[in-house]
């Protein structure tokens, strides 16, 4: 079969350098690319190559998240995700308006991959892989930034259904790194590396999802605006290690010119990961999942009911999540 191809963004902007590049190159993976609005979206918001989804759009797709889900959150990506696997996407490429493809970025993809390998169930920070100094990426623990670096297995092949790529000049670390350490920064071409028993937060930047694991694309609205791609990040590996899936981190594939943030306020939203993302992984370290793809959705269940008891996530969340799943559950019914 045949892979089909989708890119997936949310933008609140007009047409970034990165989405016009985007658009316009998209046509090498004959890849369907899909723009996601939000309320502070212009009205006036148009680029050619793209399928652009503005509230109006997103209501008119009969999704029920798209309907019961709130608005002025990144989740809305959320959204995206649907249209693009109910439009027949096998291979996902999610990004944000600010990352700028490089040539490898449209090179086809593969989930099964080999790579060195990292099992030990241990904090892995991964960027020291690719980067000799000091830089974690964010969400990691800070008293693991410098914790002792598991050695790899040899490369073998892996399925690995989620990839997450670097992201050169202005990676994705957290606000203490921005304001202390200097940027920009480069990642060296190494080899790629899987985790598969390892923990390492990941993001929605640069990250290529395949069916199997579509189920974990969804983003949760009802927790910390800067963790909930990182919380995501925590059940995708619970799930993924329950089914002996790796999670694949490789070289850089794009460059980041970084919309304008407030680097106090991204902290203080990033201070609920810094004092609970090593409580989260030992709590779904103890959630009890079933192996199988029939039985990830009942695994994401389980996963955020825990974090909805530790107080981190809401409990509005919960019917957010049937929405999604239903939604995709109808995707799959469709002929």
């Amino acid at each position: 079969m045949t892979d089909r191809y989708a890119v997936v963004l949310t933008s609140i902007n007009h047409p970034t350098r990165a989405v016009a590049e985007i658009a316009r190159d998209a046509v090498q993976l004959a890849a369907e690319f899909v723009i996601v609005g939000d309320r502070k979206s212009p009205p006036d918001f148009v680029q050619s190559g793209a399928t652009y989804l503005d509230l109006d759009a997103q209501a008119r797709t009969g999704f029920r998240y798209a309907k019961e889900a709130p608005t002025q959150h990144y989740a809305r990506k959320n959204v995206g995700y649907i249209h693009a696997i109910s439009s027949g996407a096998t291979v996902l490429i999610e990004t944000d308006d600010d990352n700028i493809p490089r040539p490898d970025f449209w090179k086809p993809r593969s989930a099964q991959i080999t790579a060195r390998v990292v099992e030990h169930p241990v904090w892995t920070n991964v960027y020291r892989y690719f980067h000799p100094g000091l830089v974690w990426p964010r969400g990691l623990p800070l008293d693991q930034v410098n914790a002792p670096l598991p050695e790899p297995t040899e490369r073998r092949t892996i399925f690995c259904p989620i990839q997450q790529g670097l992201a050169d000049d202005n990676p994705d670390v957290d606000a203490i790194y921005r304001l202390l350490l200097p940027i920009p920064l480069r990642f060296e071409a190494a080899e790629p590396i899987a985790l598969r028993g390892a923990w390492c937060p990941f993001n929605s930047q640069n990250t290529t999802w395949w069916p199997d694991a579509f189920p974990l694309l969804y983003l949760p609205y009802h927790c910390s605006f800067r963790m909930t791609d990182i919380w995501r990040s925590f059940v995708a590996q619970r799930i993924a290690y329950a089914n002996g899936w790796g999670i694949l981190f490789h070289a850089a594939t794009v460059f980041q010119e970084r919309n304008a943030h407030d680097l106090m306020r991204d902290f203080a939203e990033e201070v609920p990961g810094y004092l609970h993302n090593a409580a989260i992984r030992a709590a779904l370290d103890k959630v009890s999942l079933r192996a199988g793809s029939a039985h990830v959705a009942d695994g994401m269940r389980a996963c955020y009911e825990r974090l909805v008891a530790l107080e981190l996530v809401g409990r509005e969340e919960l019917p957010l999540l049937e929405a999604w799943l239903s939604d995709l559950q109808a995707c799959s019914a469709r002929p």
